[in-house]
């Protein structure tokens, strides 16, 4: 069984109009669903991603209105990099981020800013040769796209346990000391962990909540048993709707789930209306009046 690169990434905005602004109108990803987080209906889960809502793409936001900002620390990812198709990617986008009055730099040949909550993210040139995932946003040229995911930047000072876990249970081959990438059948990613910064972690605004890593759906329930034979406790099998998911944390403390690659957003809409309606899971459909009437107004940002 391989993991097949990173399938979501889940993290924490206090502000929902300005996080959808930034994603949707900035970045160019598309909203593909706009729902809410089945453990707490009163708060939303927002999915941006490619044109399709691909794994491998998929940017997600739980929003508590008004939340403080967080500060990552040891056990927590602080950096996601998304793959651009070339150097002149990089050019293009920094001067997308300059009009934009988002500070950004590039060191070590990457392009380095954050989101409106202090989120930290870089681009970087694609050099997998895999099959890019495509925006199809007015504003940005084709070939100026991101891509997809490439690898997250983490916190950890418990290496050899988040090793084992990552190379005898997961199947992620080491590329450096503090460096493992995990190869699927079609994708790829990977991860690296940093000494943590004096001082605790802190939840909140701008935060990485957890790192999804895709998986095949046949293969998915046999993650369980391998899991348990590696030592790993696990939550069982639980339904997202858009896809079924194991969580379980690392020895260091980063959160992980693993993701099927379907049945995808379409399972409610059709792929020309993603994004345009609240979806809720149906235990909750009774009391859309009530939920509705809670969360963030936010604009009509989908496009067909």
């Amino acid at each position: 069984m391989k993991l097949d690169g990173i399938h979501h990434i889940s993290s924490i905005t206090g502000n929902a109009p300005a996080n959808l602004d930034f994603y949707t109108r900035v970045l160019g990803m598309r909203l593909v669903a706009k729902t809410v987080n089945q453990d707490d209906p009163d708060v939303y889960h927002l999915f941006y991603g490619d044109y399709e809502g691909s794994p491998g793409f998929d940017m997600t936001f739980f929003e508590y209105p008004g939340a403080r900002r967080g500060q990552a620390g040891a056990g927590m990812v602080y950096r996601i990099a998304f793959r651009v198709p070339s150097a002149n990617s990089i050019d293009w986008w920094e001067n997308r981020l300059r009009r934009e009055d988002v500070p950004a730099s590039v060191v070590d040949g990457e392009l380095r800013f954050a989101d409106p909550e202090g989120l930290e993210l870089a681009l970087v040139v694609d050099t997998t040769g895999e099959e890019p995932l495509h925006l199809r946003h007015s504003e940005i040229p084709d070939e100026h796209d991101l891509v997809g995911f490439d690898h997250v930047i983490a916190y950890g000072n418990r290496l050899t346990g988040s090793a084992r876990v990552l190379t005898e249970v997961m199947g992620a081959e080491p590329t450096g000391e503090r460096t493992w990438r995990l190869s699927g059948p079609s994708r790829s990613g990977w991860i690296r962990f940093d000494e943590p910064p004096p001082g605790h972690g802190l939840s909140g605004a701008g935060t990485v909540h957890h790192v999804a890593w895709a998986t095949e759906p046949e293969e998915h329930d046999a993650w369980i048993d391998r899991l348990a034979k590696g030592g790993v406790s696990s939550t069982p099998v639980i339904d997202r709707h858009y896809f079924r998911s194991i969580y379980f944390r690392e020895p260091g403390g980063v959160l992980y789930e693993l993701a099927t690659k379907g049945p995808g957003f379409t399972v409610d809409d059709p792929l020309d209306r993603l994004g345009r309606r609240l979806i809720l899971p149906p235990r909750f459909e009774p009391m859309r009046e009530k939920i509705a009437a809670r969360l963030t107004p936010l604009p009509d940002v989908a496009r067909s």
